[in-house]
Protein backbone atom coordinates (compact mmCIF):
# COMPACT_ATOMS: atom_id res chain seq x y z
CA UNK A 1 0.00 0.00 0.00
CA UNK A 2 1.30 3.43 -1.08
CA UNK A 3 0.36 6.81 1.14
CA UNK A 4 0.65 10.38 -0.17
CA UNK A 5 1.26 13.68 1.31
CA UNK A 6 1.40 17.28 -0.28
CA UNK A 7 4.05 19.78 -0.25
CA UNK A 8 3.72 23.34 -0.78
CA UNK A 9 7.84 24.43 -2.32
CA UNK A 10 8.52 27.76 -4.19
CA UNK A 11 8.48 26.34 -7.34
CA UNK A 12 5.07 24.73 -6.88
CA UNK A 13 3.26 22.39 -5.22
CA UNK A 14 4.97 18.60 -5.02
CA UNK A 15 3.19 15.13 -4.39
CA UNK A 16 5.28 12.70 -1.85
CA UNK A 17 4.47 8.73 -2.33
CA UNK A 18 5.44 6.41 0.60
CA UNK A 19 5.36 2.95 1.75
CA UNK A 20 6.56 1.26 4.65
CA UNK A 21 10.01 0.73 3.44
CA UNK A 22 10.49 4.77 2.34
CA UNK A 23 9.68 7.69 0.26
CA UNK A 24 8.38 5.72 -3.15
CA UNK A 25 8.22 9.16 -5.11
CA UNK A 26 8.50 13.04 -5.44
CA UNK A 27 6.80 15.09 -8.43
CA UNK A 28 6.22 18.33 -8.96
CA UNK A 29 2.33 18.66 -9.81
CA UNK A 30 1.91 18.11 -13.75
CA UNK A 31 5.90 17.16 -14.44
CA UNK A 32 6.51 14.65 -16.85
CA UNK A 33 5.33 11.26 -16.01
CA UNK A 34 3.73 12.91 -12.57
CA UNK A 35 2.98 9.72 -10.33
CA UNK A 36 3.51 7.16 -12.99
CA UNK A 37 3.70 4.30 -10.90
CA UNK A 38 1.86 5.55 -7.97
CA UNK A 39 -0.69 2.57 -6.92
CA UNK A 40 -4.07 3.28 -7.74
CA UNK A 41 -4.95 2.38 -4.32
CA UNK A 42 -3.29 4.50 -2.05
CA UNK A 43 -4.66 6.76 1.25
CA UNK A 44 -3.82 10.51 2.13
CA UNK A 45 -1.81 10.10 5.23
CA UNK A 46 0.91 11.41 7.30
CA UNK A 47 3.67 9.31 7.71
CA UNK A 48 7.08 9.57 9.57
CA UNK A 49 8.96 9.12 6.35
CA UNK A 50 7.01 12.35 5.24
CA UNK A 51 7.68 14.55 7.93
CA UNK A 52 11.50 13.72 7.37
CA UNK A 53 10.67 14.53 3.73
CA UNK A 54 9.28 17.71 4.14
CA UNK A 55 11.96 18.87 7.09
CA UNK A 56 14.54 18.16 4.19
CA UNK A 57 12.79 19.90 1.61
CA UNK A 58 12.65 23.08 4.11
CA UNK A 59 16.10 23.08 4.69
CA UNK A 60 16.86 22.58 0.93
CA UNK A 61 14.46 25.14 -0.65
CA UNK A 62 16.16 27.87 2.27
CA UNK A 63 19.35 26.91 0.52
CA UNK A 64 21.00 24.45 2.47
CA UNK A 65 22.61 20.98 1.92
CA UNK A 66 20.51 18.54 4.42
CA UNK A 67 23.00 16.75 5.79
CA UNK A 68 20.69 13.80 6.70
CA UNK A 69 19.20 10.84 4.61
CA UNK A 70 15.32 10.36 3.63
CA UNK A 71 14.36 7.01 3.63
CA UNK A 72 13.94 5.86 0.16
CA UNK A 73 12.25 2.67 -1.60
CA UNK A 74 13.18 2.92 -4.98
CA UNK A 75 10.54 0.43 -7.19
CA UNK A 76 11.94 0.78 -10.87
CA UNK A 77 13.41 -1.96 -12.77
CA UNK A 78 16.70 -3.22 -11.23
CA UNK A 79 18.54 -1.21 -14.40
CA UNK A 80 16.36 2.10 -13.22
CA UNK A 81 17.28 1.45 -9.45
CA UNK A 82 20.86 1.10 -9.91
CA UNK A 83 21.04 4.40 -11.87
CA UNK A 84 19.23 6.38 -8.90
CA UNK A 85 21.26 5.06 -6.69
CA UNK A 86 24.14 6.81 -8.53
CA UNK A 87 22.10 9.70 -8.60
CA UNK A 88 22.13 9.84 -5.26
CA UNK A 89 25.41 9.71 -4.68
CA UNK A 90 26.12 13.21 -6.80
CA UNK A 91 27.13 15.83 -4.09
CA UNK A 92 25.04 19.07 -3.58
CA UNK A 93 26.39 21.64 -5.67
CA UNK A 94 27.89 19.89 -8.23
CA UNK A 95 26.98 18.37 -11.74
CA UNK A 96 27.69 15.40 -13.64
CA UNK A 97 26.75 13.81 -17.62
CA UNK A 98 25.33 11.47 -18.21
CA UNK A 99 28.12 9.53 -19.68
CA UNK A 100 29.91 9.82 -16.56
CA UNK A 101 27.33 7.81 -14.82
CA UNK A 102 27.29 5.35 -17.90
CA UNK A 103 30.94 5.30 -16.84
CA UNK A 104 30.68 4.15 -13.35
CA UNK A 105 27.95 1.85 -14.37
CA UNK A 106 29.37 0.31 -16.59
CA UNK A 107 32.42 -0.08 -14.72
CA UNK A 108 30.51 -1.42 -11.68
CA UNK A 109 29.03 -4.10 -13.77
CA UNK A 110 32.44 -5.34 -15.80
CA UNK A 111 31.40 -4.05 -18.93
CA UNK A 112 33.63 -2.00 -21.17
CA UNK A 113 31.00 1.10 -21.80
CA UNK A 114 27.16 1.26 -21.52
CA UNK A 115 24.75 3.77 -23.35
CA UNK A 116 24.69 7.54 -22.28
CA UNK A 117 20.68 6.79 -23.99
CA UNK A 118 19.97 3.96 -21.66
CA UNK A 119 21.00 5.65 -18.59
CA UNK A 120 19.48 8.72 -19.91
CA UNK A 121 16.23 7.47 -19.80
CA UNK A 122 16.51 6.03 -16.19
CA UNK A 123 17.52 9.71 -15.10
CA UNK A 124 14.05 10.86 -16.66
CA UNK A 125 12.05 8.70 -15.39
CA UNK A 126 13.63 9.23 -11.66
CA UNK A 127 10.48 8.93 -8.93
CA UNK A 128 12.28 10.92 -6.43
CA UNK A 129 12.74 13.83 -8.12
CA UNK A 130 15.17 16.56 -5.95
CA UNK A 131 15.99 14.01 -2.93
CA UNK A 132 17.42 11.77 -5.83
CA UNK A 133 18.86 14.80 -7.65
CA UNK A 134 18.42 14.34 -11.71
CA UNK A 135 18.44 17.93 -11.83
CA UNK A 136 22.14 17.48 -11.50
CA UNK A 137 22.62 16.05 -14.70
CA UNK A 138 23.86 17.85 -17.53
CA UNK A 139 24.76 16.96 -20.92
CA UNK A 140 28.05 16.50 -22.16
CA UNK A 141 28.18 19.19 -24.01
CA UNK A 142 27.18 21.14 -21.43
CA UNK A 143 23.80 21.32 -22.14
CA UNK A 144 20.45 21.61 -19.74
CA UNK A 145 18.63 18.51 -20.79
CA UNK A 146 16.56 16.08 -19.94
CA UNK A 147 14.65 17.42 -16.33
CA UNK A 148 11.11 16.01 -15.57
CA UNK A 149 10.08 18.84 -14.09
CA UNK A 150 10.84 21.15 -16.77
CA UNK A 151 14.67 23.44 -17.76
CA UNK A 152 13.23 26.12 -15.84
CA UNK A 153 13.01 24.11 -12.49
CA UNK A 154 16.15 22.47 -13.22
CA UNK A 155 18.07 25.96 -13.51
CA UNK A 156 16.58 27.32 -10.02
CA UNK A 157 17.48 24.20 -8.50
CA UNK A 158 20.80 24.19 -9.60
CA UNK A 159 20.95 28.18 -8.89
CA UNK A 160 19.39 27.29 -5.29
CA UNK A 161 23.08 24.54 -4.82
CA UNK A 162 24.57 27.80 -6.00
CA UNK A 163 25.88 26.13 -9.37
CA UNK A 164 27.27 28.29 -11.77
CA UNK A 165 24.48 28.12 -14.35
CA UNK A 166 26.13 30.14 -16.64
CA UNK A 167 28.59 27.52 -18.08
CA UNK A 168 25.59 25.81 -19.41
CA UNK A 169 23.09 25.96 -22.05
CA UNK A 170 19.41 26.01 -22.54
CA UNK A 171 18.33 23.73 -25.61
CA UNK A 172 16.28 25.42 -27.99
CA UNK A 173 14.50 22.39 -28.66
CA UNK A 174 14.02 18.84 -27.82
CA UNK A 175 12.13 16.44 -25.80
CA UNK A 176 13.75 17.76 -22.47
CA UNK A 177 11.70 21.44 -22.70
Amino acid sequence: MQYISHYSSPLGDILLAADQEGLTGLWFEGQKYFALYLDKEHEEKELPVFETAKQWLDLYFSGKNPKFQVPLHFTGTPFQNEVWEILSAIPYGQTTTYGEIAKKLAARRGLPHMSAQAVGGAVGHNEISIIVPCHRVVGTNGSLTGYAGGIDRKVKLLTLEQVDVSRFSVPKKGTAL
